[in-house]
């Protein structure tokens, strides 16, 4: 296909953007090495080959080991089958195959009208958000758990509502925090896919709780209460108004009180 004027300009155009995205991804915010990747790899690896449990696992040199619920390390069982090269590699694509979902469920039709072009800026640009960044350098799940939720959001929105709330339900059972979208359904007034989603949920937590009993009863007696285990409070990746607080109380305790008024503020 023959190029014109435009096309041409546009194609250096989307090149010069895309070198410049990955010359600041690789070393403005630094690549995290997939560390958390790395995590997963090694809690799954050291409990198959190893016996061990999930939460014993620690990466070397560092106090950090797996926080998620006994289902995500079910859902990683996959991993025991490759290195950890061959993980990233999966894993990045994984991230990619949902990016792809995301865009297609939010700008699908805008992105089609203009074609080739509109999508590669939009990539680039959505490559240099921070929770995409970090998504992506740290080897997480969260673009994953983001397309789970919104599968069920487009279920719903255009009436195709049997299966909504598988998605929600797994996003729940593998990192506690999407449970809030089952609030957000009962909100919506949608029963259905809110009770869909809770027993997804409850049965992906019975079968990681059939697989490894001891580590499922670790995890809800004793570490899901540990927030030590999830890093320090005042980490600069955590965005969150505490987050923030321990930031500048440090090396203080953030106030419970500043945090409350501040929640009841962005509440209001």
């Amino acid at each position: 296909m023959r190029l014109t004027g435009t096309d041409r300009g546009r194609l250096l155009f989307v090149l010069a953007l895309a070198t410049a995205v990955a010359v600041f991804t690789a070393t403005v915010p630094l690549l995290r090495d997939w560390f958390d990747l790395r995590v997963y790899h090694g809690a799954v690896d050291a409990w198959i080959h190893h016996g061990g449990s999930v939460y014993d696992y620690r990466v070397p040199g560092t106090e950090y080991g797996f926080t998620y619920p006994p289902f995500a390390a079910v859902s990683m069982l996959p991993m025991a089958l490759f290195g950890l090269h061959a993980a990233i590699a999966v894993g990045l694509l994984l991230n990619l195959a949902a990016t792809a979902f995301v865009l297609h469920v939010l700008a699908g039709e805008r992105l089609r009208r203009h074609g080739w072009f509109g999508l590669a800026v939009t990539v680039c640009l959505l490559a240099l958000l921070e929770p995409v960044r970090d998504t992506f350098s740290f080897g997480q799940v969260n673009l994953v758990l983001l397309a789970l939720v919104l599968g069920d959001a487009w279920l719903l929105s255009t009436g195709r509502a049997r299966w909504a709330g598988v998605g929600i339900g797994l996003a729940a059972a593998i990192k506690l925090t999407p449970a809030i979208f089952i609030v957000l359904l009962l909100l919506a007034r949608r029963p259905r896919a809110a009770g869909t989603a809770v027993g997804v949920a409850a049965t992906a937590t019975a079968l990681a709780a059939w697989v490894m009993p001891d580590a499922s009863r670790f995890y809800w007696t004793e570490a899901v209460w540990d927030t030590t285990r999830i890093g320090r409070l005042d980490y600069v990746s955590n965005q969150s108004l505490q987050g923030v607080l321990a930031r500048l109380a440090d090396p203080a305790e953030p106030s419970r009180a500043a945090w409350a008024l501040a929640a009841l503020a962005v509440l209001g």
